[in-house]
């Protein structure tokens, strides 16, 4: 399930403070500028009201972390998540199966952003599309969701994420604000 607050400018961060885990508090008031740590809460928020709903857990989570940085939670390996923020906008995936996710609100996209992260069909994509902007977002969002569904994070060749599309199954949703995916592993049957 997708989880989504596309307002998080709105959140109360003290009221937030009383509903998290200490470790997530620790972490939360550890952003310098009220943003950071309001995104930060958010979606914690939206992990714990997807427990709740999906699997009837009322406390707040605690997390261990893989070798990569990736957040599992203690005594649910069953269960996978993914954060993702951008803006004020803040999501949270979870499912059954590993998930990658990310959002990226609508901003200024340099030409040499796009070299740099883009291989020369997806260029040649973006360049011939309607909406340039929203065709580098949804590349740059599957990528993204990609190696955060791998535990690889940001690498220093993102021109082939993509180049193995028959591993993934990536959903993208666009709205006029921002654009997300979300990633699973295809089920490759024998």
């Amino acid at each position: 399930m997708i989880y989504l607050n596309d307002h998080t400018e709105l959140l109360d961060i003290d009221a937030a403070l009383t509903k998290v885990s200490e470790q997530r508090r620790e972490q939360a008031l550890k952003f310098a500028h009220e943003s950071g740590r309001r995104l930060s809460l958010a979606v914690y928020l939206l992990l714990m009201e997807g427990l709740e709903k999906e699997y009837g857990l009322t406390e707040p989570p605690v997390f261990d972390y893989l070798e990569g940085g990736k957040p599992i939670i203690k005594g649910h390996p069953e269960i996978h998540f993914n954060f993702s923020h951008s803006g004020n906008v803040a999501l949270c995936a979870i499912d059954s199966q590993p998930v990658g996710a990310d959002v990226e609100t609508h901003r200024k996209i340099t030409p040499s952003l796009i070299a740099y992260t883009m291989n020369a069909e997806e260029q040649a994509l973006i360049t011939s599309a309607p909406e340039s902007l929203t065709a580098f977002l949804a590349l740059w969002t599957k990528k993204e969701a990609v190696l955060k569904l791998t535990g690889e994070g940001i690498r220093s060749d993102l021109k082939m994420v993509l180049d193995h599309p028959e591993l993934y199954h990536i959903e993208t949703i666009t709205t006029d604000k921002y654009v997300y995916s979300i990633a699973k592993f295809n089920k490759i049957s024998k």
